[in-house]
């Protein structure tokens, strides 16, 4: 799961799945009156909570990609800019190249 390599777009594609399906669940639970008595989204927060191990899985895995430690992914902006960074042409220490074997 922490192996391998990451992909600018599977990295960005599954951020952005994850938001919209937090926004579905924050959307339903307030038409639905799901958990009214909170401010805060029961749903999206147990969503946030069933995927935060994937979550840190692809983010490493992004750090990979660019050739840094996984725990790269934890320094504040760091981690931001090197996300929208391209990989490492080639293999690197972390493994193949992703996009190479796409083509």
């Amino acid at each position: 799961m922490f192996i391998g390599r990451a992909r600018r777009k599977e990295f960005w594609l599954f951020n952005l799945g994850n938001l919209i399906i937090a926004l579905v669940l924050i959307l339903s639970e307030g038409l639905f009156g799901i958990a009214a008595e909170t401010d805060e989204s029961v749903l999206a927060a147990l969503f946030q909570l069933a995927i935060l191990v994937p979550s840190l899985a692809v983010a490493v895995r992004r750090m990979h990609d660019i050739d840094c430690s996984g725990w790269m992914g934890f320094v504040p902006l760091f981690n931001l800019f090197f996300a929208c960074v391209n990989g490492t042409r080639g293999a690197n220490r972390f493994g193949a190249d992703p996009k190479a074997a796409m083509s």
